[in-house]
């Protein structure tokens, strides 16, 4: 047991000094896009175009923009260095703040929403797979086409309309919480998390139905994956040899399909979970827009708008280092689902 988990942690370690150069190439990258793109984020915080020259001048030169591009990067991976992401002239607060501030709404909803997801795909999954080619294997490639193909802000939209507007049963969708609810003592960030501590049933419940409709929205996106992979994995796992030969020795058809053949065919389910997790991080501004979400995705998408660097970087590289540490997470699950892979 000592062997493997050190053999977890040593290839963990590996995929992590690997993953550094990847990260600052990212950064490098996404400095000089955030420059060259359209726009001057001093004509915007200078009041508008009519602003003066002079006005302008002297807020490029409070932003640094009046230096080389070059010289530019020097000073702002220094102030990385020392932990400094900026300010935000967008929020007049350090960016660090904004994202730590922001980062709890968005990891509970993804989190939430990816839970969601398991739920459902991994037994549709298998429950296609047990039916090949039968009307409900059909019928759970059919649904699972139609969440990729509805984009997630039709499919919020239309949660909205039925749940709230036509049925009122879900609460308004306006962020993390209703405005006639106090919020708990901040000791996570995670408001279902913090209303539990504080003891507030009633205060959970109210954030737990705001929550609800935008994860179910960012599930119904990434069920298909999910679902398509664990079929595909079920497939094989179930045509195997060691599958065969449980048959053969007369186990229950379930201790068959739970046992061996889907604890083979989960770590291709691992690696899709995670990537599918970092991708939900970072891409659910829609969501987060439509339901007035207060996360990381929808404070990028503001800073882009109005050309305020700091934000977009800063953000940019949250998202690079999650992925960074996902991938980390999928090593440690894969020993625990198969030894032979950290051994290995």
């Amino acid at each position: 047991m000592i062997t493997t988990l050190g053999a977890t942690v040593k290839r963990a370690a590996k995929r992590f000094l690997s993953s550094l150069p990847a990260l600052f190439g990212v950064l490098v990258f996404t400095f000089l896009l955030m420059r060259v793109l359209p726009g001057d984020p001093a004509v915007f915080f200078a009041s508008g175009p009519n602003a003066g020259k002079a006005e302008i001048e002297l807020i490029r030169k409070q932003m640094g923009l009046d230096k080389p591009v070059p010289q530019q990067l020097v000073y702002y991976l220094y102030d990385l260095g020392r932990g400094n992401l900026g300010n935000s002239i967008m929020t007049g607060q350090s960016v660090t703040k904004d994202l730590r501030d922001r980062l709890p709404a968005s990891l509970e909803l993804t989190f939430s929403a990816l839970l969601i997801a398991l739920v459902f795909a991994i037994p549709l999954g298998v429950l296609a797979a047990l039916r090949p080619g039968s009307l409900i294997d059909h019928g759970i490639r059919l649904f699972c086409a139609l969440g990729v193909c509805v984009p997630t802000f039709v499919s919020g939209l239309l949660l909205i309309y039925v749940f709230y507007y036509l049925l009122g049963i879900a609460p308004d969708p306006t962020g993390r919480i209703d405005i006639f609810t106090s919020l708990p003592p901040s000791r996570t960030g995670f408001l279902l998390v913090d209303f539990l501590l504080a003891g507030d049933v009633s205060g959970w419940w109210g954030a737990f139905k705001q929550l609800i409709l935008p994860a179910v929205t960012m599930a119904l996106f990434v069920i298909a994956p999910l679902a398509r992979i664990t079929r595909a994995s079920m497939l094989v796992s179930l045509g195997s040899d060691f599958v065969r030969t449980a048959r053969s020795v007369g186990l229950s058809w379930w201790r068959i399909v739970v046992t061996y053949a889907l604890r083979n065919a989960i770590l291709p389910v691992i690696t899709i979970a995670g990537i599918v997790f970092s991708t939900m991080l970072g891409a659910n501004v829609l969501v987060e827009k439509v339901f007035s979400w207060p996360g990381v995705a929808s404070y990028a998408l503001d800073a882009l708008l109005s050309s305020d660097y700091a934000p977009v970087q800063g953000f940019v590289l949250l998202m690079a280092s999650i992925f960074v540490i996902v991938n980390l997470v999928i090593d440690v699950l894969y020993g625990i689902a198969d030894p032979r892979v950290s051994v290995g």
